[in-house]
């Protein structure tokens, strides 16, 4: 089983430099650089909840085309066996060239989330550790940098990856409960 979302758009630009004063005193003021230039990146990704293991791969837009292209990968990293792919029901899951793609690869199967249920997708608390490690705070000057941080970002995550358990873990015990006996 893995669980797939995408993230985007990631839009590379670079941020000015920060506020600071002039030789002669004065505050340096720097204009906004923001834009949704044709160069903005989606990443589709999928951990599996058995080990945490996730699979990460970026494009230009989102669409039926790139989308086949990732179950083509987890298929790839996952030669033997069923495959589950766990997603939303967007429209480049469920499109008839989807469909068809899927009819010519019988281990990927799809199980949909019911609408308004994203919080039921483990990739949405993977895409929350995910922008922390590759995204926060970064300047990206093109689509370059941001298949880097998205490849550095995915191989040190499985590096220390652990399986996922959804839902919140057991309060930790109380080890010095009662051990003391007070006397008056």
């Amino acid at each position: 089983m893995i669980c797939a979302d995408e993230l985007g758009p990631v839009i590379p630009r670079t941020f000015p430099p920060a506020p600071a004063w002039s030789p002669d005193g004065h505050r340096i003021k720097a204009e906004l650089d923001y834009s949704r230039g044709p160069e903005k990146t989606r990443v589709y990704g999928g951990p599996r909840p058995s080990d945490g293991q996730a699979l990460t791969m970026t494009a230009s837009s989102r669409n039926s085309v790139f989308y086949q292209r990732f179950p083509q990968q987890v298929e790839d990293a996952n030669p033997t066996g069923e495959i589950w792919v766990v997603t939303d029901n967007l429209s480049s899951h469920n499109s008839l060239s989807t469909r068809t793609w899927l009819k010519d690869h019988p281990c990927i199967h799809h199980a949909f989330i019911p609408v308004g249920a994203c919080w039921l997708n483990l990739q949405e608390g993977w895409w929350r550790i995910f922008r922390k490690a590759a995204l926060a705070g970064r300047s990206f000057a093109n689509r370059g940098d941001i298949e880097y941080a998205t490849t550095l970002a995915t191989d040190q995550l499985n590096s220390r990856a652990n399986p996922w358990i959804w839902g919140r873990p057991a309060p930790p015990t109380r080890l010095l409960r009662r051990r003391y006996a007070y006397t008056v």
